[in-house]
């Protein structure tokens, strides 16, 4: 019989022809840990096996609670640090499916603002998305919202059956958990499959028109992403290992989450070694573009949609008049040859266009992930846990301060 666990296993085998990660995935698993990738490349590499099972439990926790977005005066989508940026890359595809306000808050935020942080109107629903569901903030924002505002209904998607969010908040009845499959719950410092996976997920909350309508696109980003790995593995290996101090991360609307996370995995990724920034297409004219110079790798998220390119290519036609950065890396499908310069890089994603932008975010985090990973082996690092304990895979835990009666009212 066939489970996740034996498919997962097939696909790492097949992998194995690829030229680039066939000689990493071909050690045992112990020298595997010994070179200090045990867990980041196999977790990088299973994520589109992984991503149907996250679609079935959505649809799942639809059926379970049809209507339960009915009503609503504004949905908030709440994490930490890529759990934010996970929620960033469904936001505005959410605002445009639900009848309510779609809102992206930091827990960092809500925790010092609480109540003020949020809209008066009731009723509301706080969607949390964590990995590890441990880290102090993430609790403590569900705690005050459930002992100060009942009007505030909480939605709870995590990959850690054991993490405080799922275990703390059973039986409240106005709290929803869904635990994601085991295989998200990355046991690397940095997080991969766990990002992808909770980007599906909340992204399945949208008013999708027919219930398996989620697992088609889950099937169809998965196709997509096997043909990352096998086609473009080596590209963004040289790429990561090409001359360059620092990377810049460009994208627009849903992508621009992705940007952030792809910024974030190759600042941890690296030890903070390779600084890095993420900004729009658009607003990146408004000042950081100074920081784009002779030393700087430029990524693109160039988008499908034909206003939203127009736009992009626009500034990356400025840039190249402007001879700015090292070279440029361009992701997506049909990219037109006059973008490309010197030793720019094309990465041709047939089919990213007719999945829509809105729902791509997932293939971008998995090229930042790898030019991250290919990066960190180059210097030498240990993607497993390449910091030497300034940051720990869950957040360190710190005192919760709560705020005073008077502050938490609107």
């Amino acid at each position: 019989m066939r489970t996740l666990d034996s498919d997962i296993d097939s696909w790492l085998r097949a992998l194995a022809s690829q030229d680039e990660l066939g000689p990493l995935l071909a050690l045992l698993p112990q020298d595997r840990a010994a070179a200090g990738y045990g867990h980041t490349l196999t977790e990088i590499c299973m994520q589109p096996l992984v991503w149907t099972d996250t679609a079935r439990r959505i649809a799942a926790l639809r059926e379970r609670h049809a209507g339960g977005l009915e009503g609503l005066a504004w949905l908030a989508l709440t994490g930490s640090g890529s759990s934010q940026y996970a929620c960033e890359c469904v936001a505005p595809a959410l605002q445009a499916e639900i009848a309510a306000p779609v809102l992206t808050l930091g827990g960092g935020w809500l925790l010092v603002e609480g109540a003020r942080g949020v809209p008066a109107a009731r009723p509301a629903l706080l969607v949390s998305l964590a990995r590890s569901g441990d880290s102090p903030e993430s609790a403590a924002v569900v705690e005050f919202f459930l002992e100060t505002e009942p009007g505030v209904r909480h939605l709870i998607i995590t990959c850690n059956p054991e993490g405080k969010l799922a275990t703390r908040f059973q039986g409240d009845p106005r709290v929803t958990v869904l635990v994601l499959n085991s295989q998200t719950n990355d046991r690397s410092l940095v997080m991969t499959g766990s990002f992808t996976n909770l980007v599906l997920a909340s992204r399945g909350l949208g008013s999708f028109r027919q219930p398996d309508a989620l697992e088609k696109l889950a099937d169809r980003l998965a196709s997509l992403a096997r043909y990352l790995l096998l086609h473009h593995a080596a590209t963004l290996a040289a790429v990561a290992r090409s001359r360059y101090r620092k990377v810049v991360y460009l994208a627009s609307g849903c992508r621009f989450g992705a940007a952030r996370e792809s910024a974030l995995k190759m600042l941890e990724m690296n030890a903070g070694l390779i600084p890095t920034m993420a900004e729009t297409f658009l607003g990146v004219r408004h000042g950081p573009m100074c920081a784009i110079d002779p030393d700087t790798l430029v990524v693109c998220y160039l988008a499908s949609e034909p206003l939203a390119r127009a736009y992009e290519v626009d500034l990356v036609l400025e840039l190249n008049r402007k001879q700015l950065g090292a070279r440029k890396l361009i992701v997506g499908e049909r990219i037109p040859p006059s973008v490309l310069t010197g030793n720019d890089v094309a990465l041709e994603m047939p089919g990213l266009a007719a999945l829509g932008d809105s729902n791509v975010p997932v293939l971008d985090a998995m090229v930042g992930q790898l030019l991250a990973f290919f990066r960190c082996l180059a210097g030498g690092l240990r993607p497993d846990m390449p910091s030497t304990g300034v940051i720990s895979r869950v957040v360190n835990g710190f005192r919760i301060h709560r705020p005073a009666r008077n502050e938490a009212d609107h």
